[in-house]
């Protein structure tokens, strides 16, 4: 498979490297990122690059700080192996002093964590790397899960999902609109022996089932968008987890969570990407 490898330069890395992931990868059809001194390389599919989309994603950031950008084609070979060496493990440390080591299945396993869960991430996210999904893992390994209905929006690759079964949700179902990641969550949920309800789509799905923790780790348009229909489906009482967007978002997520039902009760900021947790009135 053949990629193009986009090398983007920032006057300012943080938070526009993460902005720039965020839009590529999640918004766009780039699939891998590796970080550099000056910003990023970015690579994505020969038959999917768009050179005037890509212009129009680097102009949003022109505005903040100097931007600029080269690529080229790269020769045709493995790149999943390619990306596996620069893959790292990473280690999530909860506030309650538990720990949870995130790994693929080429890392070395630990047995001095609490919770171990093996990824097999074929270049995309939910990998603990991001800090979004670092301050989810976190807030999962904080709250009493045990015996819960728990729902993961936007699940990837089902770390999140996974975690909830390993700390004894009774019932976890994981949602996501790509097919890929369907695939992926199944695959992962298999490799680390728990059963997850895996389905595809978005919140349409819901219906009226009732869950007692909602997690959505998504951005904030969709966060604002599908709230409501989160709220229907979360017992009073219910636990709401969101993250995937920046501490400048909250007031307005805030606020129309508070308009819906909801209250919030915590906030984590990790290098300016937050979560929330809120709980339906």
């Amino acid at each position: 498979m053949k990629y193009i490898e986009v090398t983007i330069t920032l006057g300012q890395n943080d938070p526009y490297r993460d902005l720039l992931v965020d839009a590529l990868g999640n918004e766009g059809p780039y699939d891998s990122f590796v970080e550099t001194p000056n910003g990023l390389k970015a690579y994505v599919q020969e038959s999917l690059f768009d050179e005037g989309w890509l212009k129009e994603q680097l102009a949003d950031i022109n505005n903040m700080t100097s931007c600029s950008y080269s690529f080229e084609s790269m020769p045709d070979k493995n790149w999943n192996e390619e990306w596996e060496k620069q893959h790292k493990p990473v280690l999530v440390e909860a506030t309650n002093g538990k720990r949870v080591w995130v790994r693929a299945p080429f890392h070395e396993h630990r047995s001095d964590v609490d919770y171990e869960i093996e990824i097999e991430p074929k270049m995309s996210f939910g990998t603990a790397h991001h800090q979004t999904t670092y301050m989810m893992l976190s807030y999962l390994t904080e709250l009493e899960v045990t015996g819960k209905r728990v729902l993961d929006m936007g699940c990837g690759t089902a770390v999140l999902a996974i975690l909830a079964k390993l700390r004894g949700a009774a019932y976890v179902e994981a949602i996501d609109i790509d097919e890929w990641a369907y695939n992926n969550a199944l695959e992962n949920a298999q490799r680390n022996g728990v059963e997850l309800n895996v389905r595809i789509g978005d919140a349409a799905l819901l219906g009226e089932r009732q869950f007692d923790l909602i997690i959505a780790n998504i951005n904030r348009n969709i966060l604002l968008n599908d709230m409501a229909a989160y709220v229907q489906v979360l017992e009073k009482g219910g636990t709401l987890l969101l993250s995937g967007f920046y501490e400048s978002d909250v007031p307005v997520l805030q606020h129309h969570a508070e308009s819906i039902g909801l209250r919030l009760e915590q906030q984590k900021v990790r290098q300016s990407w937050t979560a929330l947790r809120l709980v339906k009135l």
